[in-house]
């Protein structure tokens, strides 16, 4: 028998080596839906531009098994059925299986969402939809398989809800092209963008890549999912309830054609979900992008807000993004937290440091400390001048539970800071905002 020598396979290693590579890129996608070789044909492309045969990859258990992770860590209420997280991990493999077998089956159907209101700072209220736990276990697992198809070419300057990206990403770009010159600024508000995408509109979109109809159907389904708002139950015929798991993603695919025609318009956009800036280097150029977005919202079924939307010369005003407030200063263009970002800040810390609170001082320092680290982790790019008058905000809210244990009346102040100096707290390692500032520009 001829005998070959065994070093003409080296051909597999370099194809492993290939493989793993992809995997690398893709390293945020769930494995058990995107394979190396799904990965692989998601690169280089497939058939037609289009994707078939995807929903046995939405029930399949391992993909059901990753979606219910996904929903345990997040946490959040119970839907209109009262079934909460814990409730349904008490049996969480029949709980699936009988999931899977409906998905299979084509009998599935969502819940109801329910509606709740959250206040917002100016007095309004936003609605936020509670999907049921086993709805958002689906739409976590649908969206693992539709979210790399679409973000293989989701624009560059898109930040929002998107694997490896996220606010501070978006805000350092907006930095950057303030100190390049980029002085005039389209601050856009799109009006009710979460309530008013049009449903078709956002099919055909996802159509142009999908064509899989019981992914299409389930997709259909979850945007004409009723809504239980108190006693009263409805069918929205447009939008995508905030709050639902695929929401986010759905909201990115609608807007990602305004992405590409501002960037092949040369105009530089940075856009976190539904809110966005366009920074630009002369006002006629601002006026340029703001009539681009005013036509294209119009063709699209959307609604530009008439009076939040604005156009501004940084040198002369100033504007808001993400939590933060843009101003020229003597310094320069600089940013710190906007007084609504500050107000909810202090809102939050009086809560915790109620001078009839009965905690011992140090557990109320605990709860206070995990509040300024997160605050902090955010807002820690802005102006040095920022953080010590919330320091001295935070002692003074101490010193008056203090003083008020000690029979006095009134906020801690005049002798109260001798009393408990700063050291005193510093030694109950009260977090300092100041001091976590000086180490973060040391060691950037």
């Amino acid at each position: 028998m001829d005998t070959q020598p065994e070093a003409t396979p080296a051909a597999v290693p370099l194809q492993a080596k290939q493989a793993g590579e992809v995997r690398l890129r893709w390293i945020w996608t769930e494995p058990s839906v995107w394979t190396e070789r799904m990965l692989t044909a998601l690169e280089y492309g497939v058939k037609g531009g289009v994707w078939f045969s995807l929903m046995d990859k939405v029930y399949s258990a391992a993909n059901l098994q990753a979606g219910f992770g996904s929903v345990q860590a997040n946490g959040g209420a119970a839907g209109v059925d009262h079934v909460k997280i814990d409730d349904f991990a008490k049996d969480l493999e029949a709980n699936l299986d009988k999931l899977a077998r409906a998905l299979w089956r084509g009998t599935y159907q969502p819940q109801a969402v329910r509606r709740v209101y959250i206040p917002k700072p100016d007095g309004t209220q936003r609605p936020l939809g509670i999907p049921t736990v086993r709805d958002r276990v689906v739409q976590t697992a649908l969206r693992h398989v539709l979210e790399p198809i679409f973000e293989q070419d989701f624009a560059e300057h898109s930040y929002g809800f998107r694997p490896g990206r996220g606010c501070q990403d978006a805000l350092r770009r907006v930095d950057q092209l303030l100190k390049s010159g980029h002085y005039h600024v389209v601050d856009a508000d799109l009006k009710s963008y979460f309530d008013t995408i049009p449903h078709e509109r956002l099919m055909e979109r996802i159509r142009s890549k999908v064509v899989d109809g019981r992914v299409l159907h389930l997709l259909e389904q979850f945007l004409t999912q009723g809504v239980l708002d108190g006693l009263k139950e409805w069918t929205p015929d447009e939008g995508t309830p905030q709050g639902a798991v695929i929401s986010p993603l759905l909201a990115n695919i609608y807007l990602d054609p305004l992405d590409h025609l501002l960037a092949e318009q040369g105009l530089a956009m940075v856009r976190y979900a539904d809110d966005f800036v366009i920074l630009c280097r002369t006002p006629e150029e601002a006026q340029r992008a703001l009539a681009l977005v005013q036509q294209w919202t119009t063709q699209v079924g959307l609604t530009l807000h008439p009076t939040k939307t604005r156009l501004v010369d940084i040198r002369k005003e100033s504007f808001e993004f993400l939590g933060y407030h843009f101003e020229r200063t003597k310094s320069g263009i600089n940013h710190w937290p906007k007084k609504k970002s500050l107000d909810k800040l202090k809102d939050t810390l009086r809560e915790k440091t109620k001078r009839t609170n009965g905690s011992a001082l140090q557990i109320i320092i605990i709860h206070v400390n995990r509040t300024l680290r997160g605050w902090f982790g955010y807002f820690k790019h802005s102006l040095k001048t920022t953080f010590a008058p919330i320091d001295r905000w935070v002692r003074m809210r101490l010193r008056s539970i203090l003083r008020k244990r000690s029979g006095r009346r009134g906020r801690g102040r005049g002798a109260d800071h001798q009393r408990w100096p700063n050291a005193f707290f510093a030694k109950l390692r009260l977090y300092s905002l100041v001091e976590a500032h000086r180490m973060a520009c040391q060691s950037s």
